[in-house]
């Protein structure tokens, strides 16, 4: 099919999401001026999601983007819950008493988070009282663990995502009598879901990281180029050093069965995710699960095998990788996105990209003719074709959707190709995951007034 340039954009701007961060919000100026966020599908159903918001107990805004494999079913319980686990990891332990002391009484719960969704981005309303309790047992153990300290941003995180995933693993081995839910539980679990979250207060930008996806920070040079600086690291087989944490965590004898044809026992990809229990439960546990559960789970041959050369199982962590930065006025906006889009561009051209498009200066390279002889007319010819590119290259309203234009539409020049854009829109869904991964991107602007102001402050 060919599609008109207005179908492209419609396709494009289907998901996309935009949130400005009010000027003044009564407790401080925040150093986020707002982000942009969009999807678009090559699974079908998309199999990726994405999160954000605001911390409103503690000061802090969370973004993150989940990939999920086997399903989506991880992917969205990880993209609903994840936040909550952290909110209530960092919240002082006058606010938990506060917050269990209104649940025991049965009086309104002060709210925690302040969500900004995409009117896409679904909660599973049927699953909301078991998430709730799972997340109240855990505020209460916090409550009963209360050693007076102030909670480290790094620690929380890790917390959270361990205590998240422990939740999921416990949920579907104690199932449920409802079997739509039970049924729910065991494909959350039996499914798995990378994560990279982003946690900014202030100048403080602390990024948690689990699987592959990536966060990249676009920072501004003194001559108005722009750079990328990468704030996670990809858990997997490229990554020497965790290929080395795996084998350090398993016997000598399976040394060479760990890795295999670059996956996690010669199946997983990602090495570290949420749920994902096939490599974490013991094979008499996976067997007792699934004989007790519904039908439809023995139908599904993703969850009877069992992986070769299993051994000393756990093989998958969630615990993620933290990093911290602390934000200068250089740094003028973060990118986290799913290995969809890492698979099609270079972080240098994301930085780049972002970068013109958030400035609205686009840094000419000189038009390169190789040797050949251009005469003045085709010279011409060139240079128009280029104002032309430029005046519409910015026609995008969200820095996320323009970034996707270039992931997907991108020649051999590093530009905008709509007929290559139309062909890769148009594949039917069964062939459209032969050439792309779903790709989730959310692009966060700083506020470099504020970050150079605190910086001055200390």
């Amino acid at each position: 099919f060919y599609l008109t340039p207005p179908q492209v954009n419609s396709i494009l701007k289907a998901n996309e999401y935009s949130f400005k961060v009010p000027e003044f919000d009564g407790k401080n100026v925040s150093s986020v001026l707002g982000f942009d966020s969009n999807q678009l599908p090559a699974n079908a159903p998309i199999e990726d999601r994405r999160s954000a918001a605001t911390c409103l107990q503690t000061r802090g805004m969370l973004l993150g983007v989940f990939d999920g494999h086997a399903g989506c079913a991880c992917a969205q319980a990880v993209s609903e819950r994840l936040f909550y686990y952290i909110a209530v990891s960092l919240l002082p332990h006058e606010t938990l008493l506060e917050i269990e002391n209104a649940v025991e009484s049965g009086r309104a719960l002060l709210p925690i988070l302040q969500w900004h969704k995409h009117p896409n981005d679904y909660f599973s309303k049927e699953a909301s009282k078991l998430y709730f309790n799972s997340l109240r047992t855990y505020w209460q153990e916090l409550i009963d663990l209360n050693s007076g300290e102030t909670t480290d941003v790094r620690e929380a995180l890790i917390n959270a995502f361990k205590r998240l995933d422990n939740d999921i693993s416990l949920e579907a081995q104690v199932g449920d009598p409802n079997s739509f839910l039970n049924y729910l539980v065991l494909r959350v679990a039996f499914s798995g879901a990378t994560a990279c979250v982003a946690h900014v207060d202030g100048v403080d930008l602390h990024i948690a990281n689990t699987g592959d996806s990536r966060a990249m920070l676009g920072v501004q040079e003194e001559d108005g180029s722009w750079s990328a600086v990468n704030l996670s690291y990809d858990h997997n087989a490229q990554n020497e050093h965790e290929v080395e944490r795996v084998k350090m965590e398993h016997p000598k004898s399976e040394e060479k069965s760990l890795v295999k044809q670059d996956r996690l026992l010669g199946l997983l990809m990602p090495f570290r995710a949420f749920g994902d229990v096939k490599f974490k439960w013991s094979i008499e546990l996976q067997k007792r699960v699934i004989e007790s559960g519904p039908d439809q789970l023995n139908d599904n041959e993703y969850t009877k095998f069992i992986p070769p050369n299993y051994h000393t199982p756990p093989y998958l962590t969630a615990e993620p990788e933290v990093i911290h930065h602390r934000l200068r006025p250089q740094d003028k906006f973060l990118v986290l996105a799913t290995d969809g889009l890492w698979e099609t561009m270079h972080r240098q051209d994301v930085a780049r990209i972002v970068g013109e498009y958030l400035t609205g200066v686009h840094h000419q390279q000189p038009i390169a003719v190789g040797g050949y002889k251009v005469t003045l007319g085709q010279m011409h010819g060139l240079l128009t074709e280029r104002r032309a590119r430029i005046s519409s290259v910015f026609e995008d309203q969200n820095a996320a959707t323009h970034l996707i234009r270039h992931a997907v539409g991108n020649n051999e020049f590093g530009t905008v190709d709509h007929e290559r854009l139309s062909k890769m829109l148009s594949l039917p869904e069964e062939l459209a995951r032969m050439y792309r991964d779903d790709i989730t991107i959310i692009v966060v602007q700083f506020n470099s007034h504020v970050i150079g102001a605190c910086q001055n402050e200390e």
